[in-house]
């Protein structure tokens, strides 16, 4: 076993270090646009949405003004409305149910695969409904859900799919990239993302014209031309300050994932080497890479084993290394979501994760010596 490596802090994320990187690439236009004065939509942000639609191999990209308007405004565009049921995840952010609860329809919950914390398909099909209108699987983390046998599903039953990808920015399922599989994709750009902006972003992939068309509507109040309105939308606007921001990162982004998929693999080999217990031993359990999927990690989330991730958070605290729990209570437990019917025990797989997860630090700039000190506490918390 190696010798104790020196302590040093270790932050959740550090986006003052990718900053540092890109500094003189984001300056320079973020002062073209101020100069311009040019900040609601235009063509900073049509160069943005090529660039996307290009990268993630779709004909359309619709820029929106967050991941949670991304969702809306594709709910919205496939006629989400009251008396409708989505069939979505339980063990997600609060926006792929919220979003739902907007419309007026209500969100049916189906369970998560206990591997990749993301939505089970072989659940699928019971959670099918009379009155389904849309299936929403979570690409959680930063990995794809496994859309095979959800389209095969979504397609028996003539019923879209939409990808909350808003993790999942690079994320692949075999040859496609997440946001080109379902019939859309919703993405955010909230900072701490893997393509994260200097505020709130967002944006929806599709090959639908149609459905392209009244995305470009819904996000101007439904605006078919200068104050004449063919449907009630939104202000979901996508700011020009962000899409040029969001250009400038984009080139970077698979290199950054590559930086997170190495540390991902390095800490847990690391952890290993310090003597790191097993999550039956009351260790961890480190994320798996689904055969066929390319994880970005998004979010680097282990689960504490023997109940003791309340033990492991005010061990880390104390060594400052960073980490948070996403999320401490599944959706379908929500008190705002409890008239649908979700009670304990109705998701078991996502209220255990819910009580055992942790995400723990991995983005790209982290230091040699800031994985070693951080798998060697992993590891000695471990040890008990």
């Amino acid at each position: 076993m190696s010798e104790n490596p020196a302590s040093v802090p270790v932050p959740l994320l550090d986006l003052k270090a990718q900053y540092a990187t890109i500094r003189h690439e984001i300056r320079p236009v973020l002062d073209e646009v101020c100069d311009a004065q040019g900040f609601i939509l235009g063509p900073r942000v049509e160069a943005f949405e090529k660039a996307v639609a290009a990268y993630v191999g779709t004909k359309h990209a619709i820029g929106m003004s967050s991941g949670t308007d991304s969702q809306l405004a594709a709910m919205m565009a496939a006629g989400v409305g009251p008396g409708d049921d989505v069939v979505t995840s339980p063990y997600s952010f609060f926006s792929t149910a919220g979003a739902v609860a907007r419309l007026g329809a209500k969100a049916v919950f189906c369970d998560i695969e206990p591997e990749t914390f993301n939505l089970d398909p072989s659940r699928l099909a019971a959670a099918i409904t009379p009155r389904t209108k849309l299936i929403q699987p979570v690409h959680l983390y930063g990995q794809c859900a496994d859309m095979g046998p959800i389209l095969e599903v979504a397609r028996s039953k003539g019923i879209p799919v939409l990808e909350d990808a808003c993790q999942a920015m690079g994320a692949a399922y075999g040859a496609k990239k997440a946001g080109a599989i379902g019939a859309f994709g919703a993405f955010s750009f909230f900072p701490s993302k893997n393509l994260g902006g200097f505020g709130d972003g967002g944006m929806v992939t599709t090959d639908d014209d149609g459905m392209a068309t009244a995305l470009r509507a819904l996000r101007t109040h439904g605006e078919t031309s200068r104050y004449h309105h063919g449907m009630v939308g939104g202000n979901f606007r996508l700011d020009a300050l962000q899409a040029a921001v969001l250009h400038v990162k984009l080139p970077h982004l698979d290199g950054w994932a590559d930086g997170r998929r190495r540390n991902a693999k390095e800490i847990e080999a690391l952890y290993l080497e310090f003597g790191g217990r097993t999550y039956e031993q009351g260790g961890l359990q480190f994320p798996r890479e689904a055969a066929g999927r390319h994880h970005v990690f998004n979010q680097f989330v282990v689960r504490v084993g023997q109940g003791r991730r309340e033990s492991a958070k005010e061990f880390l605290a104390a060594r400052q290394i960073g980490h948070a729990v996403y999320y401490p209570v599944p959706l379908h437990l929500q008190e705002c979501f409890l008239s649908w019917g979700g009670k304990p025990g109705s998701c078991p797989e996502a209220e255990k994760a819910a009580q055992e997860t942790l995400a723990l630090p991995v983005f790209p700039e982290l230091t040699a010596g800031q994985k070693r000190f951080l798998a060697w506490s992993l590891a000695e918390f471990s040890r008990g």
